[in-house]
C-alpha cells in the first residue's frame, strides 16, 4: 500500500462532498499535470490510502482521509469541451490525462498548511516544497503516521 496526498479545490470536490456520498465512490478528475498523471497512471493502486487536500480557499489543509477505489482510467473532462479541463489535444485512441475514484474514510483532525510547516518531521513532503503545485503527491510511512497523529490531535 502507497499513500497519497491529493489536493483539491472545495468548490470542485471536497470532503464534505465525499462524507456525503459515503458509500458512493465519486470520480476526481482535472488532473492537468504531466507528473501528478504519472503517479496516478503508473504508482497508484487501488486500496492506497490519501490525505485529501483542500487548497485555493480560506481553510487550506488537509481536511480528512480518502481511498483509491478504482485504477486509473481516461479523465472524461478532457473530451467534453465544455469542461472547464477539456483538452482539444487528447483523444479516445490518445487520451493525455487519467482520473481514479476515491471514496471517503474519514473527516475531521483538520491540520492547516502552517502546522504541517511547523514540524521538521515533515520537511520533505512534495506539498511543503517551495513552488510545489502538484495536485497528487507521494506521502512517506512515517510521514503518513505523523500527520495522523497531528490529525488525532485536532478536534
Amino acid at each position: 500500500m502507497r499513500y497519497w496526498l491529493l489536493k483539491s479545490e472545495p468548490d470542485d470536490i471536497s470532503i464534505e462532498d465525499l462524507a456525503g456520498a459515503p458509500q458512493q465512490a465519486l470520480a476526481w478528475t482535472g488532473i492537468r499535470n504531466y507528473q501528478a498523471r504519472n503517479f496516478l497512471r503508473d504508482a497508484a493502486s487501488v486500496g492506497d490510502l490519501a490525505f485529501f487536500y483542500h487548497s485555493s480557499c480560506a481553510d487550506i489543509g488537509i481536511a480528512g482521509i480518502v481511498e483509491i477505489v478504482s485504477t486509473p482510467y481516461p479523465d472524461p473532462t478532457q473530451f467534453d469541451p465544455g469542461s472547464r479541463y477539456f483538452d482539444p489535444k487528447a483523444t479516445a485512441e490518445q487520451p493525455r490525462w487519467v482520473s481514479v475514484d476515491i471514496r471517503f474514510v474519514q473527516q475531521g483532525g483538520f491540520v492547516p498548511l502552517a502546522t504541517l510547516k511547523a514540524h521538521p518531521e515533515l520537511e520533505g513532503m512534495p506539498l511543503l516544497a517551495k513552488g510545489s503545485r502538484l495536485s497528487v503527491s507521494p506521502v512517506e510511512r512515517a510521514q503518513w503516521e505523523f500527520i495522523r497523529a497531528l490529525m488525532a490531535e485536532t478536534p
